[in-house]
Parts: structure tokens; C-alpha cells; sequence
């Protein structure tokens, strides 16, 4: 009997010790030339070797090129239509962590033309579109079953500034919630300006009031913005400057500390895209699009201070980097060459910051969106 107890117990304790499996999911958003195609893929990520296997394609799509994962993974939402004379749409797709594979949950009228970001707030219950033509921010509520409800605050806005190229009017490009969920900034590429909201919840939904507008440069471009893991800095990316702009975070205010240079070589135009923080907050990555340079440029960042520190340029081996993704360990950064069709994968050093580009890579038409989610699988 004594016997039978120990290994009954043994059995237990094994079970109990038993080490979790993960699996990493890499998902990947495209232009398909305004046409239904298979515009969104799911790769499997190697943790190990940093390499990519393909496991589900999603048909009848069109030119889905901005995504985003929900904070719990369950659900994957994607502008659609985009770079269209129409009306874009905000879809969204339940996530099998199992196969890869994506189950549609429908999609509402984006409110304007040419949506091309979306952010989630903390609560995982609202969901903010970016409309860049017709300078618009629309907010949808997101139902239980990850599905949207029809926009129920749609907030436009008239502006420029002085390149009359590209800032004729004012253009959102993205908008990022505070890491508290209680204000939003709207990044306004035409008008140079970040605009501030206070978010208001209401009994289902959020409510967004410019409270603030944060004037940029004249002729810098306001693009995107990433919030510093400890909450007290963020940085943003000019795409018409080329820079990258440091800010000090307090309560739904940004005060300026210092701009940087993103690119290595002075550009006649800039095509600044992307900027992304390493998880342990050491390191800060933007992606330069020009003739002359398609690069990732590489900062530390001093914890005290927020000030950044240039540590080189790491070429994407391809043609206009959209969009990139540092992986949830940390170790990788994988970036999407939207005029050359490929993904291109880099090993991160931790210690360094620096890049070192890997043998795989993925061809996929105009690829421009990357988002990657680590599943704990049975």
C-alpha cells in the first residue's frame, strides 16, 4: 500500500512539473493591388532558429494592410480596403492558436477613406481606426465574441502645414492609447500635430475629446509613436523629417526632451516608417524608406533621462521597410520590405542592441504589416 501511495504521488508531482508548450504565430498584412486576394498569412515562428512556416492564408481580402493582435491573442483585426476612392472597412478574425488558422467575424464601414492603423484600448473592449485621406479617427466597441459594432464616435479634422505635397490637409496615421487607457494621442502627419483626447467611459462604450494638440515641427510629419515599457517616456517617428522625436510622459502630456536623426544619410525626402521598443526597454528601433537608404536604425535609451543614443544602421536587404515587429522574447526582429515582397528576419543581441540578418526569407506580395503573439498550447 505504502507502494502504491509513492508512485501514486510520484504520478502527481511529474504531472504537476510538466513543462508548458508555446508556440509563436506570426501574422502578416499586405496590399493586393485593390483586388480580393490572399492578403493576410499566418506563419509558425521558430523560437529556436528564427525561422518561419507557413500555415493558413486568408482569401478574399483586399489590401488588408494594417493589423493588429489582441493583448490576449484571441482575436486579429485588420484594415481593409485601403488606397481605395471608397470607404475602407475594420474586419476582425478569430485566432486558432492550434492550426494557425483565422475564422471571420465580419467588418464595419471605417468612416472614411484609406484606413491604415488600429489601436486596442487596455481594456481589450474598444477599438480606434485611423482614416488617413479623410483625416478621421472612428471608434468601435468590440463585442464579447471579439466582433466590432458599428462605429459610434467618428471625429474628423481640417488642417496642413507646409510641404504642400503631402500635408495639403491634415492626414491621421495612427493613434496610440496612454498605457493607463486614459487619454489617446492622434498622430496628424498633414497638420504637423499630436493631438491629445481624454477618453471618457460611458456604460458600454469610450467617448474621445480633443483635450490637447500637441504642435510638431513644421514639415516634420507626425507617423507613429511607441510608449516606453515603464510609462514615463515616449518617441515619436516623423516620416517627412526623418526623426525621431523624445518626449517626457506625464498625465496626457508630452513634453519635448530631443529629436534624432533616423536616417544615415541626409535624404532630398524622408520616408521614416515604423518604431518599436525592445520589451526590456534598452533599446529603441525605426525603419527608414529612400532611394538611398532602406535601414533600421538602432538607439539605446538611457532609463533615467529617456535620451537615446545612436547606436548604427542595420540594412533590411530590401526596399521600403513599412513595417516591423520586435518578437515578444526579444530575440528577433523580423521587418516587412513592402517594394521588394519580403520579409527578412534579424537575431537581436540583447546586450548590444545590434542586428544580424538570418538565411530565411519570406516573398509575399507588398507586405505591410507584422504583428506576432506567443500562444501557451496544450
Amino acid at each position: 500500500m505504502y507502494f502504491l501511495r509513492l508512485i501514486v504521488g510520484l504520478v502527481i508531482l511529474l504531472s504537476s512539473c510538466e513543462t508548458k508548450s508555446y508556440r509563436t504565430l506570426v501574422f502578416i498584412g499586405s496590399f493586393t493591388e485593390g483586388k480580393p486576394s490572399n492578403g493576410i498569412r499566418v506563419y509558425e515562428f521558430d523560437q529556436a532558429s528564427g525561422e518561419l512556416e507557413l500555415l493558413y492564408e486568408q482569401s478574399n481580402t483586399i489590401n488588408p494592410s494594417f493589423l493588429k493582435i489582441s493583448d490576449d491573442g484571441r482575436f486579429l483585426y485588420s484594415v481593409m480596403e485601403s488606397q481605395l476612392p471608397t470607404h475602407g472597412k475594420v474586419a476582425a478574425f478569430a485566432v486558432n492558436a492550434i492550426n494557425g488558422s483565422l475564422s471571420f467575424l465580419g467588418s464595419q464601414d471605417a468612416g472614411g477613406r484609406n484606413p491604415v492603423h488600429l489601436s486596442l484600448h487596455p481594456s481589450g473592449k474598444q477599438l480606434v481606426n485611423s482614416n488617413y485621406t479623410d483625416a478621421g479617427i472612428s471608434v468601435f466597441a468590440i463585442n464579447a465574441n471579439g466582433s466590432l459594432n458599428p462605429y459610434h464616435q467618428l471625429l474628423q479634422f481640417k488642417d496642413s502645414s507646409i510641404i504642400k505635397a503631402r500635408q495639403d490637409k491634415a492626414h491621421l496615421h495612427s493613434t496610440n492609447f496612454t498605457p493607463d487607457g486614459e487619454f489617446l494621442f492622434g498622430h496628424d502627419l498633414g497638420g504637423d500635430k499630436i493631438r491629445t483626447f481624454k477618453v471618457t467611459d460611458t456604460e458600454d462604450n469610450i467617448s474621445l475629446k480633443n483635450s490637447e494638440n500637441i504642435k510638431a515641427k513644421p514639415g516634420s510629419g507626425p507617423r507613429h509613436f511607441t510608449f516606453h515599457p515603464n510609462g514615463k517616456f515616449g518617441y515619436g517617428l516623423a516620416e517627412l523629417s526623418g526623426k525621431v522625436t523624445a518626449y517626457m510622459y506625464t498625465k496626457g502630456h508630452l513634453s519635448f526632451i530631443k529629436d534624432y536623426s533616423s536616417y544615415a544619410i541626409e535624404q532630398d525626402l524622408y520616408r521614416a516608417a515604423d518604431i518599436h521598443i525592445s520589451p526590456d526597454g534598452k533599446f529603441l528601433y525605426a525603419s527608414n524608406r529612400a532611394p538611398e537608404e532602406d535601414s533600421i536604425s538602432i538607439f539605446s535609451i538611457n532609463q533615467e533621462t529617456g535620451k537615446l543614443n545612436l547606436v548604427g544602421h542595420q540594412p533590411t536587404h530590401g526596399k521600403h521597410p513599412r513595417n516591423f515587429c520586435v518578437d515578444p522574447s526579444g530575440k528577433y526582429v523580423l521587418v516587412a520590405n513592402q517594394f521588394s515582397d519580403n520579409i527578412v528576419v534579424f537575431k537581436r543581441n540583447s546586450k548590444t542592441g545590434t542586428l544580424t540578418k538570418l538565411s530565411q526569407e519570406i516573398q509575399m506580395n507588398n507586405p505591410s504589416s507584422l504583428q506576432m503573439f506567443t500562444y501557451e498550447v496544450p
